[in-house]
């Protein structure tokens, strides 16, 4: 049997203008993992399971009198797809297909089966891609299992940046700018997946970060699950309503994010600190005009909190629920402000960030 695995990811800054070309994000990844199992089938017939999720619900919106099914939460899709290019790249490789059986098992929800909100659709997506690769003994590296995995989950989600994957796949501090994608789907169009990923992607960047020397990551959960896909469908449709803001946004956040690398580069904490309080209000502000809920209650308590003791907060990802952040230091009483979240009902994760071991 083989194993491959990919760890979730969080966002430390630069959420929904990462969606655009040129405007970068930071993420990290950590050490909880989605592990895919393959292994031949004893029969001419595979098998796919997972034991977290055969409870999934189905999401469906109504088109005027049709119902249509929202698959963009439902994991299988993400492994269906993962599958379905990454055996065809094996394909235009020569390899001969198997029969097999693949087995899912995640760490990246909680007990009770909610979401922490750590790119568990990406993660899997990385796993299986890796998996599958290794089965059929087709050398691999970083690079491929990343251009893979997003034309896979691009396939399905129709919309994001992919970040969250280039997290899964690089592991630890990331510094992210994603792909044309009108680019990629014409070249899908046009040419053999072999040819595509061999290419250069215009506008992709993925930069390795060092934190600098006592700096700590602070994970908060409100444990209440939010839908990254439909938050993100909300502000697509705002964009021509909203072109001069919007576009004041992205150039607010790329300059925002733009000096946080600088505090990576330089080893300066303060600076870090500084822009992830910058960053927070350009989301809070970018939630106002699209009138959209990025900052609810209990993610402005975990906040603000963390800035009681020191700390420099904001939400994580697309909001809405799920995980807020704080970049601490030597000064900041870490248990103290963990009790203080857990008395406000705001649950502290103590996850790492997970360095993974280049493969190129």
């Amino acid at each position: 049997m083989i194993t491959e695995q990919a760890p979730g990811k969080l966002y430390i800054a630069g959420e929904y203008a990462v969606l655009e070309q040129d405007c970068p994000a930071i993420l990290v990844a950590v050490n909880q993992f989605i592990r895919v199992s393959i292994i031949k089938s004893k029969s001419k017939t595979g098998l796919i399971h997972s034991k977290q999720y055969s409870q999934s619900s189905i999401h469906w919106v109504r088109h005027g009198a049709k119902m249509v099914i929202d698959n963009r939460d439902n994991p299988f899709e993400y492994i269906l797809a993962a599958i379905s290019y990454t055996e065809r790249f094996c394909l235009e490789q020569k390899v001969k297909m198997k029969v097999y059986d693949l087995y899912v098992n995640s760490d990246l929800d909680s007990s009770d089966g909610k979401k922490y909100g750590l790119g568990s659709s990406a993660a899997v997506t990385v796993a299986t891609v890796k998996a599958i690769l290794r089965f059929y003994n087709v050398a691999f590296s970083n690079e491929l299992v990343y251009k893979l995995s997003a034309i896979s989950h691009y396939s399905v989600q129709g919309n994001g940046s992919a970040g969250d994957i280039a997290a899964s796949v690089y592991g630890g501090w990331i510094a992210y700018q994603t792909f044309d994608k009108q680019w990629l789907a014409n070249e899908l169009a046009h040419k053999t997946l072999s040819e595509v990923v061999n290419e250069a992607w215009p506008g992709l960047k993925i930069q390795l970060l060092t934190p600098p020397a006592g700096l700590k990551l602070m994970i908060g959960w409100s444990q209440k699950p939010a839908s990254t896909s439909r938050l993100v469908d909300e502000t697509n449709a705002n964009k021509a309503a909203l072109n001069g803001q919007y576009q004041e946004f992205l150039r607010l956040s790329r300059k925002c994010v733009l000096k946080m690398i600088a505090g990576f580069e330089q080893q300066d904490i303060q600076l870090i600190k500084k822009q992830i309080r910058v960053n927070r209000k350009l989301l809070q502000h970018f939630a106002q005009i699209n009138q959209i809920a990025i900052e609810i209650p209990r993610l402005s308590q975990l906040i603000n909190i963390a800035e009681s003791f020191g700390g420099a907060a904001k939400t994580s990802g697309a909001g809405n629920g799920d995980c807020g952040i704080v970049i601490a230091d030597a000064n900041t009483d870490t248990a103290y402000l963990e009790d203080k979240w857990r008395q406000n009902g705001i649950m502290p994760l103590d996850f790492r960030v997970h360095q993974i071991r280049v493969a190129d």
